[in-house]
């Protein structure tokens, strides 16, 4: 059966994109990043075309391509496009499909909905956590979201160097797995990419 991963963050540039590059490798799924905002010449898309090595992948057009970066519900109303979570229709596809989400979990889409509606109950989410002062907080918040909805928190990955003591709270308050961590790199290439996607396939099959 084929599955879907969804991949939010804690935040704004906590590493989503090249987290969803190393899962969409390692899994050779297919790539769909619903909402992209802003940066539409070098959008998220573009950069894991450039990440991925295998041949399998596709990569689905974004629902809304807007041009403002900005909030999507903010860019939208600029766009004057009516954006809801029933008009963002998922891509037809025989293979796994990673989802990379705009934001955090709670980022507004319209006035009513979030990115958290465009998840489905049966999607692994993948939720991206770096460390910062009030990561803890940002990270058990969006758990305690997703639990509060229904939704699957398959795993959590890190981005960025260890902090034991951080992590070890997190995992005994939620009770949610580590997949793996990203450290933080020079620069991320297509051989960095297949080198984290080596290394977390397992626990992305597995778990």
């Amino acid at each position: 059966m084929k599955q879907s991963y969804f991949i939010t963050g804690i935040g704004t540039e906590v590493g989503k994109t090249m987290i969803s590059a190393i899962v969409t490798q390692a899994l050779e799924a297919d790539y769909w990043k619903p909402i992209q905002a802003g940066d539409l010449e070098y959008s998220d898309t573009h950069k894991i075309q450039n990440l991925i090595s295998n041949k399998k992948t596709k990569f689905h057009l974004n629902a809304f391509a807007l041009k403002t970066p900005m909030s999507p519900h903010a860019a939208a109303e600029i766009d004057g496009v009516a954006m809801t979570s029933e008009n963002i229709l998922r891509p037809q596809t025989e293979n796994n499909l990673v989802i990379e989400g705009a934001g955090g979990l709670l980022v507004p889409i319209n006035e009513t909905q979030t990115i958290a509606d465009l998840m489905q109950p049966a999607d692994k989410v993948i939720l991206v956590s770096r460390h910062y002062l009030g990561s803890i907080n940002h990270t058990l918040l969006s758990l305690e979201a997703l639990f509060r909805r229904g939704l699957n928190c398959f795993g959590i990955i890190y981005s960025g160097n260890e902090t034991k003591t951080t992590e070890d709270i997190i995992t005994k308050m939620s009770g949610v797995p580590v997949i793996g961590r990203v450290e933080e790199e020079e620069e991320f290439t297509a051989e960095i990419i297949k080198k984290y996607a080596d290394k977390f396939r397992e626990n992305l099959i597995n778990k």
